[in-house]
């Protein structure tokens, strides 16, 4: 696109930064991002699958935007075309896959907290997404679980027992979200996408879990980009618009 400023891209996180918390992308975002596009690449990177990040952007949402990274960039789509993808059971084998698999689901067993659900343990190409209230939770029990959490520290804690038991594996673990937290090897964070954008000066980040412990805290710590915190999908679009928009316009 001639209108493009060159070696620049805007990478985004998918939840609660350009969607509330596993919400569909509303259509003003939507607009805003093609409009955004138009001026500098953009690129989305989420911790789930294609699948997920499908649903809540879009079913053409590889095609829709210059990079997509599912899977934070284990698979990674530009305009389109597959151009990478890495797989956990293949890194780790499948004996230390069933013995950490195993000992998570004892774990959660034990586990005293309200409710459970179903889908404790998501298996992904790149990742394990464990969750202790079950996937299959509807949104109201996400909303109550995310609060007794932030209270009791269930998922903090459950990351800590996990880090200890399998230190000999060098596994990172990532909380997001409201119900879950990834597992996937050291190396394999947001970061990984960064591989496949060699050719960009500057790489804005935009996310809202960018503290410490949080799956957006590598990519925005990272030497490559530069980090932005964002509150909303509403505080992402006022943000890139005054840091790419008004400029554009040539409004100070």
């Amino acid at each position: 696109m001639a209108g493009r400023k060159p070696g620049v891209i805007a990478l985004f996180d998918v939840d609660g930064t350009l969607t509330a918390p596993r919400k569909v992308v509303t259509p003003e975002m939507l607009e805003f991002l093609h409009k955004l596009q138009e001026v500098v690449t953009v690129g989305v990177v989420g911790g789930s699958d294609l699948v997920k990040i499908s649903e809540q952007l879009g079913k053409t949402v590889i095609t829709d935007y210059d990079y997509v990274f599912s899977e934070n960039g284990l698979v990674a789509h530009k305009n389109g075309e597959l151009i990478g993808s890495q797989s956990l059971k293949q890194f780790l084998g499948e004996d230390k896959l069933k013995e950490f698999i195993n000992f998570t689901l004892h774990y959660i067993a034990d586990l005293d907290i309200p409710i459970k659900r179903g889908t404790f343990i998501e298996f992904r190409s790149g990742m394990l997404n464990v969750s202790p209230i079950g996937r299959n939770c509807s949104q109201e029990e996400r909303d109550e679980f995310e609060k007794y959490d932030k209270v009791h520290n269930i998922r903090p804690k459950m990351v800590s027992v996990l880090r200890e038991k399998f230190a000999h594996l060098s596994l990172a673990f990532s909380i997001g979200g409201q119900i879950s937290f990834d597992v996937f090897p050291q190396g394999w964070d947001k970061t990984y996408c960064l591989r496949y954008l060699e050719g960009f000066e500057e790489i804005h980040f935009f996310g809202d879990k960018t503290y410490k412990g949080g799956n957006d805290h590598e990519i925005y710590e990272s030497e490559r980009t530069v980090g932005h915190t964002v509150k909303s999908p509403e505080d992402t679009a006022a943000q890139c618009t005054a840091l790419f928009l008004t400029k554009q316009a040539g409004v100070e």
